[in-house]
């Protein structure tokens, strides 16, 4: 007899295809609505007893969402090595159950405690909300709080990711911040850089850090307005595809946020949180921002790798994973 969790993961995935096919063909495939999605704030009332000296406590950025779809008691009853928060979109169910299966499988290390959160915010498609909750009752591995899903609002879900951590599980030792289309190649992860070993580090970053500057074309994905950032140069930042810390850096950037102004560039506004804070990211080339073909001695190379479908997820898993004896 199948399993009731095999029936309900079976139900689900029929679910998630007939609503995918019902919104294809009833519904615009984007969820951005306008040009900057309007997060949906609790109504903040008037402060009492307001003084201009008090006004220095009054937060920049209040984070004033709540927690919709939450894993409070994940880390209860245990001390994780590795926290991996995944940022995702509600229609990417394919991605993140290729990763449940792959490099993202929590048991994959008997020895090495390992923890897996996908990062959303909420759809404006209720039926796409429903099935991400359906999802989350079976896997128990998604984190949704009630800003609007979109691409301009990503800095808000990884600052949400930040809290969860900080709120939910600051005992563990590291975390890692990776999108839904990344290959994470957890061996040199684990074992080659983060080294569970050694000493915990402290206020330790690190990934393909970048140096650059605002681009102001309109046209550009990355377009950033001079009355948001007017200076001429980014501080050093890490590319969002994955970056890696130590958990105490998560409650420190969380914090400093509140005090820094928005920005929709998620990687280049930690960039800035690290600036405030004097964290100066390391460079790591194992973390790698672009495609790359696939070779077996090349991905053994490397610790992230960009733009990976579903079946490439597995199909590069299940050769890396059935190889280990083979040299290179």
């Amino acid at each position: 007899m199948p399993s009731k969790v095999s029936c309900l993961y079976l139900l689900t995935v029929v679910c998630w295809a007939s609503a995918l096919w019902y919104l294809s063909i009833s519904r615009p495939t984007s969820t951005y609505v306008g040009h900057m999605s309007v997060p949906i704030r609790k109504t903040v009332k008037p402060l009492k007893n307001f003084t201009f000296t008090n006004i220095h406590t009054r937060p920049l950025n209040p984070h004033a969402f709540e927690f919709v779809i939450n894993e409070p008691k994940k880390c209860e009853s245990v001390t994780p090595f590795l926290v991996i928060l995944i940022s995702t979109t509600h229609k990417e169910f394919d991605a993140r159950q290729a990763i449940r299966e792959t490099w993202g499988d929590e048991s994959t290390y008997s020895n090495i405690h390992i923890l897996t959160i996908f990062l959303l915010g909420r759809n404006t498609d209720n039926v796409l909300n429903q099935m991400v909750e359906q999802e989350s009752q079976i896997f128990h591995d998604i984190v949704v709080e009630n800003f609007i899903d979109s691409y301009h609002n990503l800095t808000l879900k990884t600052m949400m990711g930040m809290r969860w951590v900080a709120t939910f599980c600051p005992q563990a030792r590291y975390i890692m911040k990776t999108d839904s289309d990344i290959f994470v190649n957890m061996d040199n992860l684990i074992y080659k850089l983060l080294k569970p070993a050694t000493k915990p580090r402290r206020r330790y970053f690190t990934g393909y850090v970048i140096n650059g500057g605002p681009i102001r074309d309109m046209r550009s994905k990355w377009y950033m307005p001079r009355d948001l950032y007017p200076d001429s140069k980014y501080p050093p930042f890490c590319s969002g595809t994955g970056y890696v810390f130590s958990s105490d850096v998560a409650e420190l950037i969380y914090k400093t946020s509140l005090h820094t102004r928005l920005l929709h560039l998620e990687d280049v506004y930690v960039g800035l949180c690290l600036r405030k804070l004097g964290i100066h990211p390391y460079q790591n080339s194992g973390f790698n921002h672009w495609k790359m073909a696939y070779s077996l001695c090349r991905y053994r190379r490397v610790i992230t790798v960009h733009q990976i479908s579903p079946e490439e997820m597995h199909r590069i898993w299940n050769d890396m994973s059935s190889k280990k004896h083979l040299r290179c």
